[in-house]
C-alpha cells in the first residue's frame, strides 16, 4: 500500500510534529509531502526514513525565516503536489495540508489540529497583531483571507473522513466546514516521566511566549503574592516584555532542554496553564509527571484535565480568577494532604499515551479502507 502523509510545513519541533512522528512509526513506508522543510538534519529520527517532498515555496526568497508570508500562495502549493498511485493519503492539518488534491481511488483522511484559525474566527486578533487594521493594507489582508477562507472550505469538502484531536475541535470542524469528525486524542510520551518524586513549594508554567498563551497574566497574579514563587520556562517574541512584568517572586529561565522541563515538573507543586488551547500537550504531561494542573476552563483543558481531581479549571481568563483557584488549591491540600494526588494525576494523563493514539490510528485506518 502506497502511503502520502501531507504535513503543512516543517520548521520547528513541536505538538503537531510530534503527532507527525507517530503517524510515521504507524505507516513506515509513507512519503512526506510539505510546503517547506527547514528542520535541521537529524531533528528527529523518524524523519530520517522517509522521502521527504516539498513544494516550490521551498525556493522563494527569505522563505526559511518568512514562509508564513507565503501563506496565500500555499494552497495552490499543496494542490501541484501530484499523489497519483497512493492509495492512503493522510493529511497532518491546521492550516493546508488537507487541500491535497488525491486520486480519486486513494482514500483521504486528514487528522485536523483546527479549521485554519487566522482565517476564521481569530482574523481579527490577526489584523491587530501584525498592525493592519486600517488602512489599504488592511483591505487587502481582509480579502485575501475571506479568499483563503472560501478555498479552506471548499478543499475541506475533498476529504473522505476527518479527524479531530479534540472534542473542541470537533466542534469547529462542524461550524467551519460542516462536516463531522470522529475523536482520536493526540499522543503523549507520558512514560517518560516519574509521577512520585517529592513535591516542592514553587508553582510552574512553561509555554511558548506569544500573546495568546497569556503568561502575562500568570504573571500578574504572583506579582500580588510575593509569598508564592513561580517559575516560568519558554521563550518567544514576547520573552522580553513578559520579563519586564516579573517581579522578585518570578523566575524567568527562558528556553530550556527537555531534561529541564521534565525535572521541573516532576518537582512542582502544580502546573498553571491560562491559554485556551485546542487541546495542549503541556497539561498533559504535567499531570503525567504528578503534577496537578491549574488552568483555564475552556477549550481542551476541560477534556484532558478532571476539575477537583487533577486540577482545578479558572472560570475567567483573569489574574483575579487565577490567584482565588491558586487559593482554593492551598485550602484543600491543608484540609487533605491527599486531595489531587499525584497518582491521580498520572492515572489520568495515561488516557493521552501514545500506544493509545497509534492503536485508534490503525484501526481508524483498517476501517476505512476496508469500506
Amino acid at each position: 500500500m502506497k502511503v502520502a502523509i501531507v504535513h503543512d510545513w516543517l520548521t520547528t519541533w513541536a505538538g503537531a510534529e510530534k503527532a507527525l512522528a507517530e503517524l510515521l512509526n504507524c505507516f513506515p513506508q509513507a512519503e512526506i509531502f510539505t510546503t517547506v522543510n527547514f528542520l535541521e538534519q537529524g531533528a528527529n529520527p523518524a524523519l530520517a526514513r522517509h522521502v521527504i517532498h516539498t513544494s516550490f515555496i521551498q525556493r522563494l526568497p527569505f522563505a526559511k525565516k518568512r514562509y508564513r508570508q507565503y501563506l496565500p500562495l500555499m494552497p495552490l502549493a499543496v494542490e501541484q503536489f501530484d499523489l497519483k498511485g497512493f492509495d492512503l493519503i493522510l493529511s497532518s492539518s491546521h492550516a493546508v495540508a488537507k487541500g491535497v488534491i488525491s486520486d480519486p481511488g486513494a482514500v483521504h483522511i486528514c487528522y485536523c489540529y483546527s479549521p485554519m484559525r487566522y482565517a476564521w474566527d481569530m482574523q481579527h486578533q490577526y489584523l491587530r497583531q501584525s498592525g493592519k487594521e486600517k488602512g489599504v493594507m488592511s483591505w487587502l489582508m481582509r480579502w485575501q483571507l475571506h479568499r483563503l477562507r472560501q478555498w479552506d472550505y471548499i478543499s475541506a469538502q475533498r476529504v473522505d473522513h476527518f479527524v479531530a484531536i479534540s472534542n473542541y475541535i470537533k466542534r469547529r470542524i462542524e461550524t467551519c466546514y460542516r462536516r463531522d469528525a470522529e475523536v482520536i486524542y493526540p499522543p503523549v510520551d507520558v512514560d517518560k516521566f516519574c509521577y512520585d518524586r517529592p513535591r516542592e513549594s514553587f508553582y510552574l508554567t512553561a509555554s511558548r511566549m506569544v500573546p495568546y498563551k497569556r503568561i502575562d497574566l500568570v504573571i500578574e497574579a504572583f506579582n500580588k503574592t510575593p509569598e508564592r514563587q513561580l517559575i516560568v520556562i519558554g521563550d518567544g517574541p514576547d520573552y522580553a516584555k513578559l520579563a519586564s512584568l516579573a517581579g522578585p517572586n518570578v523566575t524567568m529561565m527562558g528556553y530550556q532542554p527537555d531534561n529541564v522541563l521534565v525535572d521541573h515538573l516532576e518537582r512542582t507543586q502544580a502546573f498553571i496553564f491560562m491559554a485556551e488551547e485546542d487541546f495542549g500537550i503541556l497539561p498533559v504531561e504535567a499531570q503525567a509527571a504528578g503534577a496537578p494542573v491549574i488552568g483555564y476552563g475552556v477549550g481542551g483543558l476541560t477534556e484532558t484535565t478532571l476539575d477537583n481531581v487533577s486540577g482545578l479549571w479558572v472560570e475567567e481568563q483573569t489574574s483575579q480568577a487565577l490567584m482565588e483557584r491558586i487559593q482554593q488549591f492551598e485550602a484543600c491540600k491543608r484540609e487533605d494532604e491527599t486531595a489531587f494526588s499525584s497518582k491521580v494525576c498520572r492515572k489520568n494523563a495515561e488516557r493521552f499515551a501514545t500506544a493509545n493514539f497509534t492503536q485508534a490510528i490503525q484501526s481508524l485506518v483498517k476501517k476505512h479502507l476496508a469500506h
